[in-house]
């Protein structure tokens, strides 16, 4: 249909000067927002490059943890294999229980009085502090088996990572256009064959997002593992045993003041942030290969 003479004047017209001026205003705030959190965030990485570059060698990948803090040389080997260990035990628990709860949530619970109440749980869970859910994990672990153990420490962080995995999937879930349900389940598909088959791979990229997000909460936590996971100086492979983690030598050697504590501490700072990068990055191929929009 032709646009008529006053339609075409409208369409040209510039807008109002203060709604010209209040979108330049809100623009450029927002663009010195993440400037500012783009300075800060390039500091940190500088700074940590500065401190921990010198300290990363082979011998400092694949050495045991010294017993003596006074000690100059050692490495973190051990820590590096805790941190897999246990973070991965802690993935394995957390994201298939959190994706299936979301799928609950969104697919089969919506507003129900059970769903709302995984919601509200979901949500409290998010705030409590990392610390308040390794002394939970002690109570009624710990305590109860007397053994400080690799897999206490997985379930400390498996309990952080639940309550992200739920909420961040539920959302990716809802973002799925309703007509693609609609469509399938007019072909004859159940509902469990629609989430299976349209649902989540719709969503996948945003599940696998979320799902490296909590596990990136996982790797960095420190005060649950203190307290449930206990200390060790050689490698340890399995969720059985005390283990230790890399947050945990970079507390107990930040605290030292002595030389060799403190550069063994910085670079376990900058290898924890290069192995969350690299799953962060790992994640992001593995979402773009399964994702179903433009590439």
């Amino acid at each position: 249909m032709a646009l008529t003479a006053d339609s075409r004047d409208l369409l040209s017209a510039r807008p109002p000067l203060r709604r010209r001026l209040t979108n330049g205003v809100a623009t450029a705030i927002m663009m010195a927002a993440a400037l500012t959190a783009l300075i800060a965030l390039l500091l940190v990485v500088f700074y940590l490059l500065k401190k921990g570059a010198h300290v990363i060698t082979w011998d400092f990948l694949t050495s045991d943890i010294p017993r003596n803090v006074r000690a100059p040389a050692g490495g973190v080997y051990p820590a590096i294999i805790g941190t897999l260990v246990m973070t991965g035990g802690a993935a394995a628990m957390a994201i298939p229980l959190g994706i299936l709860g979301a799928i609950y949530l969104n697919e089969f619970g919506k507003q129900r009085p059970l769903a709302r109440f995984i919601r509200f749980m979901a949500d409290v869970m998010t705030g409590v502090p990392s610390i308040v859910m390794g002394l939970f994990i002690y109570t009624i672990w710990v305590v109860r088996f007397h053994s400080l153990s690799g897999f206490a420490g997985a379930l400390a962080l498996g309990c952080l990572m639940l309550p992200i995995v739920i909420r961040t999937t539920e959302e990716m879930l809802r973002l799925v256009p309703d007509e693609l349900r609609q469509a399938s389940q007019a072909l004859g598909a159940r509902t469990w064959r629609t989430t299976l088959a349209v649902v989540l791979p719709a969503g996948l990229s945003g599940i696998i997002s979320g799902a490296m997000l909590a596990l990136a909460r996982a790797a960095g936590e420190t005060a649950p593992l203190v307290f449930v996971a206990g200390i060790v100086f050689e490698p340890n492979r399995t969720l059985s045993g005390q283990n230790t983690a890399l947050p945990v030598q970079i507390f107990r050697n930040a605290s030292q003041p002595f030389p060799g504590a403190q550069e063994r501490a910085w670079g376990a700072a900058l290898t924890l942030v290069a192995i969350v990068f690299a799953f962060t990055l790992l994640a992001r191929l593995i979402s773009r290969r399964f994702s179903t929009g433009p590439r």
